[in-house]
């Protein structure tokens, strides 16, 4: 049985830009062949609505419903970034599974339904995938900004975290919770789980609050801290909302934040083969 990788990216503070990394970091992933699907966990669906997914008869709020493989297919479409990306579409209606004090059985349901879409040779999504395709071979947990219920499942589910800030006072506090949540979910039950680092975004040049902030985090936090950062550009929006990945918006500033992405995926997949290599899936080269 094949394995996958499977990251969270998160932030217990809205607004830091968690989305735009999720959605990088699977635009990284389709430009160097890196089979991947998008969990859409965030009921604000913004993922969804960026990847432009095909519409589907099931969202991930069924899916934690009742986590049926026949479900979990109804609620995977194709991105329309291009073949290799599928989604497991987010909704509104997710933030019922939210739950501020969940049961085990709850927080396993993201992870019994990864689980379903394994078959004996790999991880396939029947009908969005098609014959011949090859296995996923990284699942991207975009997370909504709370500790609740669909974070945690997240975690409960995932073998790396990302922990995603801002150079901003609030938003450093805010991974010093992200961090504390990643170990108390390794100690309540997924041993696997682990931060592959927290990345700063929206970084501008020059700036004194800013450069005091990362260094604040270099301190708390060492080499955890990604050495590339995200600068703070337009061309990520306009990306964004024309529903493209940052890697085909033609502009220094997409280039800029591209390489980044690449830098973010090279450390994902070099992660993988710290694990078991019985359970990793071997990993395409990210740069040629």
């Amino acid at each position: 049985m094949i394995a996958v990788l499977v990251v969270a990216t998160l932030s217990l503070k809205g607004g830091v830009g968690k989305t735009t990394v999720a959605l990088g970091l699977a635009g990284a992933a389709l430009q160097h062949d890196v089979r991947t699907l998008v969990v859409d966990l965030d009921p604000q669906a913004n993922s969804t609505i960026a990847l432009d997914t095909a519409p589907t008869t099931a969202t991930v709020a069924d899916v934690l419903d009742e986590p049926r493989r026949s479900v979990l297919h109804g609620a995977i479409a194709r991105s329309g970034w291009g073949d290799g990306l599928d989604v497991l579409v987010g909704a509104e209606q997710t933030e019922r599974h939210n739950h501020p004090d969940p049961s085990p059985k709850q927080l396993d349901q993201l992870r019994r339904a990864l689980q379903r879409l394994v078959h004996a040779d790999g991880l396939l999504g029947d009908h969005m995938a098609g014959e011949g395709d090859d296995p996923y071979q990284l699942v991207i947990i975009d997370c909504p900004p709370s500790l609740g219920q669909l974070t945690r499942s997240a975690l409960a589910a995932a073998h790396r975290a990302v922990l995603v800030t801002d150079p901003t006072m609030f938003a450093v506090a805010g991974v010093q919770r992200a961090f504390d949540a990643v170990q108390t979910e390794r100690q309540r039950g997924n041993p696997d789980l682990q931060p592959l680092g927290v990345l700063i975004n929206r970084v501008r040049p020059r700036n004194t609050e800013h450069e005091f902030r990362i260094s604040e985090l270099r301190e708390m936090f060492g080499p955890l801290v990604l050495t590339g950062v995200l600068p703070d550009r337009s061309a990520i929006q306009q990306a964004q909302g024309a529903c493209m990945p940052i890697q085909r918006w033609d502009t220094p500033g997409a280039r800029e934040a591209s390489a980044v992405f690449t830098l973010l995926l090279g450390r994902v997949l070099r992660s993988d083969r710290r694990r078991d290599p019985a359970d990793a899936v071997t990993a395409p080269p990210t740069t040629r």
